[in-house]
């Protein structure tokens, strides 16, 4: 693979991960001299990625050097959602197989400490106290938790295509989260209690069982944000 090729691929896989994670939201106009500048490169191999990135969908053309972040339609959205759960499956079973001692020891740990925010959380709304700096810690733990589960299962390919099929970045999947446990306290707690079947599945590396557990969760918590948008 020459230069220019390695170039074209590195800025291929920056502008698509920034889609993902939010930092470039839908509708954002992307130039090929910024994002050349942005990378440090020439604005040809950023010109070649963003050809990609357009025959991906993710973005659309307005001008012989200018795109905007494309916004997902509906349909779309339907799409990357059975990919995601499906992914999120996937990592489970993976996650059975190669889970280390440790690594399952520490998303116990996580779930402790979940459990006691949760307390917390209860009492402070019994007494009318503010919550949010609470639910923040919460929300951060259950991303902790997620992202111990896929690094259970060392797969580092599978889980970059799982974080670049997300249907909502991370910013937009923390807002959504606050903003529904803010409007109703109960809010995804039936799924917070399959993350304890989960580690029991995969402490027993029974690798079919955590997939139906992940699936299951993933499809509940998608459709949850996706009616809160």
């Amino acid at each position: 693979m020459n230069a220019t090729e390695t170039l074209a691929d590195q800025a291929y896989r920056h502008v698509r991960t920034a889609i993902a994670t939010g930092e470039l939201a839908p509708g954002e106009k992307v130039t090929e001299r910024g994002m050349a500048e942005r990378l440090a490169i020439s604005p040809t191999p950023v010109r070649e990625a963003l050809r990609r990135l357009e025959l991906d969908g993710l973005i659309e053309r307005i001008g012989p050097r200018t795109v905007l972040v494309a916004t997902i339609r509906d349909a779309a959205i339907d799409d990357l959602a059975e990919v995601e759960v499906g992914l999120r499956g996937l990592v489970a079973r993976f996650a059975a197989r190669h889970a280390t001692a440790d690594q399952l020891d520490a998303l116990d740990a996580i779930l402790d400490r979940a459990d006691d925010l949760l307390i917390l959380l209860k009492e402070r709304r019994r007494q009318e106290q503010p919550v949010d700096r609470h639910l923040t810690a919460l929300f951060d733990a259950m991303q902790e938790f997620n992202d111990t589960v896929d690094a259970c299962a060392h797969n580092p390919v599978l889980v970059r295509i799982l974080e670049q099929s997300r249907v909502f970045s991370r910013p937009q999947r923390r807002e959504l989260m606050l903003r529904r446990v803010a409007e109703d306290d109960t809010f995804g707690l039936e799924r917070y209690t399959s993350h304890r079947a989960l580690v029991r599945a995969l402490r027993a590396g029974d690798s079919a069982t955590a997939e139906r557990i992940a699936l299951e969760d993933s499809q509940g918590g998608l459709a949850a944000l996706r009616a809160a948008r």
